[in-house]
């Protein structure tokens, strides 16, 4: 009897800062992988490990006759950690995610195989090759259709995660200059068959699930209509599930949309805002936003809230132009936008966008010691030079902002405002949990308090 292939499948764990893995209440199974292994053969042995659960030390136990391992940029270097325990027992490694598509030349260097691209259409090939013995040192799956998008292999997961994730689209119909999205996925908002993902979500084991795409909404009006039938099916099956999604603003002026998604289960939603500042969203390319006058941001976040839907808003600091004032100014907006959830990240520009490619060229990029420093660039330090101040003093700003909105009493304080307009505790729970999230990320080995006063505590090196 022929003896079966093993595939093992690897999820790296940024070793410098864990991130949002901290807590299983934020934390997501690799679907990516998942999907690899919904194309593999079944005449093929398929294993996930997963370093959010089980961390890899040398297991010489996790045998494999081929290794796929997928990374984003923070996570790229420990990615390659892995692949030379590998190399060096002349296991082959194939090296995907949105990392290895914007930095094949540098990816080349620290696995067998590069691939570029989306999986679906070129899976299948590599599987192929290898079994045949001519294994290619890259691929590009380019952008397919979605669909062939299969169901992922969600029991390979990890049984701990307490959230599933899913994904219904691909692609941003925007460009900012500091997301890399519509450089990996595409400008078209390419949708998946409804009764695909509806089937998908029946079979799903968890109630708690995260809707990975990017832009769920979208802009055209094909791509609401797509929403608009994912909702409605999962009311006509009675899929019974509580649900995040990430959208643009656009969605606060669709009350339909808001109508089914609430009576779908819709609990958050991620809407990036960035800054209150015109200049800045126009020159980050943030064109939807930059039409909206800062005032009005409350508005369209009351008319989600009103549906019990929390809001989870994105701000960014360090963007250029940023001084003191302007960072605690930003600070002051978010205050009184009335957003449930506060996400306050420091700007970090990623291989293959506009911004990485600006920094660069005007030797900008502080942490610059690739592939090492790679584990830097989570939004969380400070990675670049900024314009206006030292890369210190916009760190030593940064804890004091943090240690405003991530301190008990203001999360508390939000909680109890996120139940008077909600009016749904579970919505209001999501958001504090939220919060929690962030202050755990912020904070994460820095011995920083957020409860004490900034000047009675140092600002971590």
């Amino acid at each position: 009897m022929t003896r079966k292939h093993k595939l093992l499948l690897i999820n790296p764990q940024n070793q410098h800062r864990k991130g949002f893995t901290l807590s299983i209440t934020s934390v997501y199974p690799p679907l990516s992988l998942g999907i690899i292994a919904a194309l593999t053969p079944e005449n093929w042995n398929i294993e996930i490990l997963d370093e959010n659960f089980d961390r890899f030390e040398n297991k010489e136990d996790k045998y494999a006759d081929l290794v796929g391992i997928t990374a984003f940029t923070s996570n790229a270097y420990r990615a390659y950690e892995i692949a030379a325990y590998y190399l060096k027992k002349s296991i082959p490694v194939v090296l995907g995610g949105i990392h290895a598509t914007m930095r094949a030349e540098e990816a080349a260097r620290y696995v067998t195989t590069v691939f570029k691209g989306e999986a679906e259409s070129k899976w299948p090939q590599v599987i192929d090759d290898f079994e045949k013995g001519v294994l290619k040192s890259e691929y590009n799956g380019g952008r397919p259709s979605m669909d062939l998008v299969p169901i992922a292999r969600h029991d390979l997961f990890h049984p701990n995660y307490i959230f599933n994730s899913i994904q219904t689209t691909r692609g941003c119909p925007y460009k900012c200059d500091f997301c890399s999205v519509h450089q990996f996925n595409g400008t078209r908002h390419r949708l998946r068959p409804v009764n695909d993902i509806l089937d998908e979500i029946e079979q799903l084991p968890d109630k708690l699930l995260g809707f990975i795409d990017d832009n769920f909404f979208g802009h055209s009006k094909k791509s609401k209509e797509h929403s608009y039938e994912i909702l409605k099916g999962m009311i006509d099956r009675g899929i019974k599930k509580e649900w995040f999604i990430q959208s643009s603003i656009n969605i606060a002026d669709d009350p339909e949309f808001l109508n089914l998604a609430s009576k779908a289960g819709c609990r958050e939603v991620l809407i990036g805002v960035e800054s209150e500042n015109i200049h800045q969203l126009k020159q980050s390319n943030k064109i939807l936003n930059a039409k909206i006058s800062p005032a009005l941001f409350k508005t369209k976040f009351k008319k989600i809230r009103k549906k019990g839907i929390a809001v989870l808003g994105a701000f960014i600091f360090g963007m250029d132009g940023d001084t003191e004032a302007d960072l605690f100014h930003r600070l002051k907006f978010i205050k009184r936008s009335g957003v449930d959830v506060i996400q306050a990240t420091i700007l970090t520009p990623y291989p293959g966008t506009e911004l990485f490619e600006r920094m660069q060229a005007e030797n900008r990029l502080y942490k610059n010691n690739f592939p090492e420093d790679w584990q830097h660039y989570h939004a969380e330090e400070v990675v670049i030079k900024p314009d206006q101040m030292a890369p210190e003093e916009l760190e030593r700003i940064m804890y004091e902002i943090w240690q405003n909105v991530y301190n008990k009493r203001f999360m508390r304080m939000r909680f109890l405002k996120s139940l008077l307009v909600l009016k749904n505790v579970k919505s209001a729970y999501w958001a504090y949990a939220g919060n929690w999230n962030y202050r755990r990320i912020v904070f994460e080995k820095s011995g920083y308090d957020p409860d004490k006063h900034p000047d009675k505590q140092k600002t971590p090196a």
